[in-house]
């Protein structure tokens, strides 16, 4: 059975260095955080003062119970309601400010770093990317980015203000009402919290489990889906049904596990509060039993208490919700610490393809000469591919290299385009290392039509133009010209507007490899690259695309990694690689007069 490869975490510490990696993005909008800062403080002064026009309300209706009505009695408390209204008015306007202010400064954070993770995994080496699992990393980025949002809008405005209130409120009622009501608010606090980190801490664990599993089941599921008709092929729709339902089992033990434990964290919560709640409310009502404080006092701690543990039960959720919000991201900073193993140098410079010359002529061709000197690669230390090979390719030349399945062929083409650092020897264009240029510089000289095309799931007229995307329309029609793709898109309905599916699914293997060939047509580099371009297309579809390649390569270096030797035969040079070695080289008829390994490759498909 096909197993899930997604990594399992520590879950025993979760990283906090997050923090600092979002901070330098807050930092940038410095004054529009200190005004929301400032709106913060004001909202929290006008909700601590709120409970006091409360008590101003209560003790003067009190005071006016035994006394006669009159107008001038009813005016004070009717003002002290609207300056309640007011107040509570205020607090929403600010608040309101405040959220303003701030979510322009989370909104650019989260652009920005989403754009940061997007472009770091374009930087990856191919090496990662035919290792990652497509389905968990769209879920680990999804998450991250919302675990980010998450943290620094709830912990600027929901734990920093919340702290504020609780330093305020203790404060006042020392001041006012002597040290028990300080000491019980104090202790009440203190244990919330401490049993809400200690609460919170156990059942971090079940949160990563479940986000493993909830990754595990989505990779799962999008493996299957792309490989939809293997699936059918080999009716294992049942097969792939069990295994994501084995999958879904896990998320759903850990998602129960992960319940219970908040219902735990809940409970203990709710019995703190009520404890603490009862005992102020119990020592109030006996001081003013004695006298020694007004009902309005009654009032004002009750309400102090019922405003106090609002926001302290709501930063027990965000800290729960910050506690998964950074085991959720650590996957994301995680991606954004891994480093490609290729890497341009420090002092690399733009590949120059252009020599000088007095014959303007020569500006129509290729002035692009690749030499292959004594590489040695492996993808793997016990198991060499390439084993010190050396050959040529001058400039409007067109080298073909064929082979034995394994021998090595399209791996030139990786070490060409620098998706992998050659072991030893070196790769150079015009005398320039490759080693030692931009990748973009050098990959924007390469065009290639690779063995197995991948298309975008667009239009086909998008798909050409991403060879060049500022081409104009009229030059994507003349590269779907050349590449004899025009009578196949006038005999579909929707034409160059047809939609071509997931990964080019709606095409035949024809049809997307002579939509790879009018992209790289329309790209138009100096260095031609085409890794058995032919192989999916019948022998008139070959045909018409070989003359193609023909009017294209005329001008320009060309490497062909072949499997039909019909289609190479006119080139001025031809490698034969076997077992990672060049074993024979020289053109068609020098190689079938050696009676060698490529006379009888001719004549077994001759035959």
């Amino acid at each position: 059975m096909r197993r899930s490869s997604y990594p399992e975490q520590e879950v025993s510490t979760i990283n906090w260095q997050a923090f600092k990696l979002i901070l330098p993005y807050l930092f940038e909008y410095k004054k529009r955080i200190a005004l929301a800062m400032f709106c913060l403080v004001l909202t929290k002064i006008a909700s601590v003062y709120l409970p006091f026009i409360l008590k101003d309300i209560v003790d003067t209706l009190d005071a006016n119970s035994d006394d006669k009505v009159n107008s001038a009695l009813v005016i004070v408390p009717f003002a002290l309601v609207a300056a309640y209204g007011l107040v509570r008015l205020s607090i929403v306007v600010l608040a309101e400010i405040r959220d303003t202010l701030f979510g322009r400064v989370t909104e650019r954070a989260i652009r920005r770093i989403g754009l940061k993770v997007f472009r770091h995994l374009h930087s990856l080496d191919l090496d990662f990317h035919l290792s990652r699992q497509t389905g968990g990393l769209s879920r680990d980025i999804d998450r991250g980015t919302s675990g980010i949002n998450f943290l620094m809008r709830f912990m600027v405005f929901n734990i920093v203000p919340t702290l504020l209130e609780i330093v305020m409120v203790i404060t006042i009622l020392f001041v006012k009402y002597g040290i028990w009501f300080a000491v019980i608010t104090l202790c009440s606090i203190i244990t919330y919290i401490a049993y809400s980190i200690f609460a919170t801490e156990l059942r971090t664990r079940y949160v990563r489990a479940a986000n493993i599993a909830d990754s595990s089941s989505n990779t799962r599921a999008i493996d299957s889906l792309l490989n939809y008709e293997t699936v059918k092929y080999f009716t294992n729709e049942e097969f792939e049904a069990q295994a994501y339902d084995q999958q879904l089992c896990t998320w759903e033990e850990a998602k129960i596990k992960n319940r219970l434990s908040l219902f735990a964290l809940n409970g203990g919560q709710a019995l703190i509060i009520a404890i603490a709640m009862t005992s102020m409310l119990a020592l109030a009502a006996n001081e003013v039993a004695k006298g020694v404080m007004t009902l309005g006092d009654f009032v004002l701690i009750n309400a102090f208490m019922m405003q106090l543990f609002m926001p302290l039960n709501f930063l027990g959720f965000v800290y729960r919700e910050i506690k998964g919000s950074l085991a959720n991201i650590e996957n994301l900073f995680g991606l954004l610490a891994q480093s490609p193993k290729v890497e341009d140098a420090t002092d690399a410079l733009a590949l120059n393809l252009v020599e000088h010359s007095e014959d303007s002529a020569l500006a129509a061709t290729s002035q692009a000469s690749i030499v292959f000197d004594n590489i040695t690669f492996a993808y793997n230390a016990k198991r060499p591919i390439i084993k010190g090979i050396s050959f040529r390719v001058n400039a409007g030349e067109k080298v073909a290299v064929v082979g034995q399945s394994g021998s090595g062929k399209s791996t030139l083409v990786k070490l060409l385009f620098r998706f992998y650092d050659v072991d030893s020897g070196s790769i150079s264009i015009n005398q320039q290392d490759i080693s030692k240029v931009s990748q973009q510089s050098l990959r924007s000289h390469i065009g290639i039509v690779p063995q197995d095309t991948v298309l975008f799931n667009d239009s086909l007229f998008n798909n050409v133009q991403y060879g060049c995307p500022t081409a104009s329309k009229e030059e994507v029609l003349k590269a779907i010209d050349l590449a004899h793709l025009a009578d196949f898109i006038a005999s579909l309905p929707e034409g160059l507007d047809t939609v071509v599916g997931e990964r080019g699914l709606k095409l035949s293997g024809g049809e997307k490899q002579r939509v790879a060939i009018a992209r790289t047509i329309l790209k138009n580099p100096q260095i031609l690259v085409f890794d058995e371009a032919t192989s999916s297309l019948d022998s008139q579809s070959e045909q018409a695309i070989l003359t193609a390649i023909n009017e294209v390569t005329k001008s320009r270096t060309s490497l062909v990694i072949a499997h039909r030797l019909s289609t190479i035969i006119d080139s001025d040079n031809i490698i034969v690689m076997s077992h990672g070695e060049i074993v024979e080289q020289g053109n068609h008829q020098q190689l079938l007069a050696l009676q060698g390994q490529y006379s009888k490759m001719w004549q077994l498909q001759q035959s």
